[in-house]
């Protein structure tokens, strides 16, 4: 991977995630998949995350919904670093083998709800050089983003989303940006990380 290490942030971000010890192992639990997303930074006068807005599917339980670029771990991928790494570049174009250096990673999560599929969710933490440019490159990709981080930092930026499932509604914490809500597990990927990050 490249080595974006020129840019003091990055090594600041890398230095702030050594705090996360667990280890992410591959299991064979038939009961709960595992994926990978991937969290990738691009440098620049300010920092900015890379998002995407999800196409709308049918049976998709994130359909529509913005993310992160990642997905469900294949057997042939070696590790779920590999699946955050291949996912990114299936849905954005964006080879973080050749453009990107590795950060470090944040704690596993599962979702807060047994409405969704039992599946852990790794999040990794890549930095990229300002020339970075990401595309729609899926069918299941919709739109893409680059969101400064501090505009997730603003005040201004955090809301309320409120989640409708039949008689099930429940409000949840989101970020408002560039005219979309970002929620769930995503939100809870970008929280744990901007209490970490510088």
């Amino acid at each position: 991977m490249c080595d974006q290490r020129g840019d003091p942030r990055f090594h600041a971000v890398r230095e702030a995630l050594q705090g996360v010890t667990e280890t992410p192992t591959l299991t064979a639990d038939p009961e709960r998949h595992q994926a990978a997303v991937s969290l990738v930074l691009r440098g620049g006068p300010d920092l900015e995350l890379l998002l995407i807005r999800r196409a709308r599917a049918e049976g998709d339980p994130w359909s529509g919904q913005m993310a992160l670029p990642g997905g469900r771990h294949d057997r042939e991928d070696p590790s779920l670093l590999h699946t955050a790494v291949r996912e990114t570049l299936e849905e954005t174009g964006v080879l973080l083998e050749t453009v990107g250096h590795h950060l470090g990673r944040l704690s596993r999560l599962d979702p807060a709800t047994r409405r969704l599929p039992a599946v852990s969710v790794t999040p990794f933490v890549f930095g990229v050089g300002p020339e970075t440019v990401a595309h729609v490159a899926s069918h299941e990709v919709d739109e893409v983003f680059w969101v400064p981080l501090s505009t997730l930092r603003s005040p201004g930026s955090a809301g309320t989303h409120r989640y409708r499932h039949g008689e099930f509604v429940r409000l949840f914490p989101s970020f408002n940006v560039m005219g979309q809500v970002v929620w769930g597990l995503t939100y809870r990927v970008l929280e744990e990380f901007l209490e970490l990050a510088p």
